[in-house]
C-alpha cells in the first residue's frame, strides 16, 4: 500500500491493533507488556506493531535493551480530514476516539469470557 491513508485504515481494520492502540492510550509500553494480554506469540504481536508503526499510529524506540511503543495520535489527522470531506462526519475528537477504543477493548474482553 503506497497511499498513507490506505495504510492507516488498513492498520485500524484489525481488532488486535485497535486493542493495542487502546492500551497505549494509557502510557508508553514495552513490547513485552503489549504482548502480555494477547494469546499469540511475541512474533505475531511484533508484526502488528510493525503495521501500526508503518501507518504512523505508534512509534517504537529502544531504551536500553527494551523496545518501547508510544501512541502517535496525530497520524489520525489525514483520516479525519478525508472523512470530513463527506460533510457528514465531524472532526475526529481524540477523547471520543479514546472512548471508542476502550469500548472495543471491553467488548473484546466480554466476548473472550466463556
Amino acid at each position: 500500500m503506497s497511499d498513507p491513508l490506505d495504510t492507516v485504515f488498513a492498520a485500524l481494520a484489525d481488532p488486535t491493533r485497535r486493542a493495542i492502540l487502546t492500551m497505549l492510550l494509557e502510557d508508553d509500553m514495552a513490547v513485552t507488556d503489549v504482548a502480555d494480554p494477547f494469546e499469540m506469540s511475541l512474533a505475531a504481536i511484533s508484526k502488528h506493531l510493525s503495521i501500526l508503526t508503518r501507518a504512523g499510529l505508534i512509534a517504537q524506540e529502544k531504551r536500553g535493551r527494551v523496545k518501547w511503543c508510544k501512541l502517535q495520535p496525530d497520524a489520525m489527522r489525514a483520516a479525519s480530514v478525508w472523512m470530513q470531506g463527506f460533510g457528514q462526519f465531524e472532526p475526529v475528537n481524540l477523547d471520543a476516539f479514546e472512548r471508542f477504543l476502550e469500548a472495543e477493548h471491553l467488548a473484546g474482553d466480554v466476548q473472550a469470557d466463556p
